[in-house]
């Protein structure tokens, strides 16, 4: 993943909203959601959740496919892991990190 991409997929993501649903589409895996679903699931309204849901589409953290007469959306999991990757690629200045403690933190 280069900068650019890192950068846009953060952004989508620093949204109350987008974040809830990409984190719902991430829960229901690569089965996806369709919009009906997930305005039910997490009480947004179809238009607002449209709107979010094609910032996240043009951050290639979602894809959308349709199938018959509904639109099902996927988390690109793929996209998911490259910006975990692009995230966590200098920690420790390259020496392999393990979690630790209770809170999570990463000790290198």
């Amino acid at each position: 993943m280069d900068e650019k991409s890192a950068v846009t997929a953060l952004a989508a993501l620093a949204q109350e909203a987008r974040l809830r649903v990409f984190r719902a589409l991430v829960g229901a895996g690569p089965a996806g959601m369709t919009p009906g679903a997930l305005s039910a699931m997490l009480d947004i309204p179809a238009s607002t959740l449209s709107f979010h849901l094609k910032e996240l589409v043009h951050a290639d953290l979602v894809s959308a496919e349709r199938e018959g007469r509904h639109l099902h959306y996927r988390p690109a999991l793929r996209q998911m892991d490259d910006l975990l990757a692009y995230l966590s690629a200098h920690c420790c200045m390259g020496q392999p990190c393990s979690p630790s403690g209770a809170k999570r933190q990463t000790t290198c």
